[in-house]
């Protein structure tokens, strides 16, 4: 069995002309980081990995799940191939997972994991907000075979206010 948490960074600033890949948290982005972490840490096994977009926002967030889920921030693998808005490239990234990775958090990008729910998971999700947490469970071994999971949590940030 094969369980994917994907999270989508939490709210990005819109403020100073930047790239769009070095756009930094907002407070409300870090906060709300803060609040779902927290939250979603009785929901993640005591074994994963986490893989995180090289986007500022996407890695922000990471580390902030990190720190709170006690989880070395230098284990977390920031992926140049994660920095995409599309799902199809996201599945391709997470079927190359490790077989023995047995949970795989992702913090990556909208419309893919929209997109990516939608296709993989039971539930219907109209639109993943930012910092949204959708568990998706796989009864498969091996990443490359995933499909027809079964959607187990979503947490959004509204939910915990």
């Amino acid at each position: 069995m094969k369980q994917l948490i994907l999270i989508r960074h939490a709210k990005s600033s819109w403020d100073t002309p930047l790239n769009d890949v070095d756009r930094p948290l907002t407070v409300k982005g870090l906060h709300d980081a803060h609040l779902v972490s927290i939250h979603s840490g009785l929901h993640i096994p005591k074994s994963y990995i986490m893989w995180s977009s090289i986007a500022k926002r996407a890695s922000e967030t990471a580390m902030v799940f990190a720190q709170n889920l006690s989880y070395p921030l230098e284990s977390i693998q920031f992926r140049e191939d994660l920095y995409t808005f599309d799902h199809e490239v996201l599945e391709k990234v997470i079927r190359t997972c490790p077989d023995s990775c047995h949970c795989l958090i992702v913090f990556g990008h909208n419309d893919a994991i929209t997109n990516f729910v939608n296709k993989f998971g039971s539930e219907f999700i109209e639109n993943v907000p930012t910092c949204g947490f959708v568990n998706i469970k796989f009864d498969y071994h091996n990443w490359s075979n995933i499909s027809n999971g079964c959607t187990k949590r979503i947490i959004f940030p509204r939910d915990l206010k």
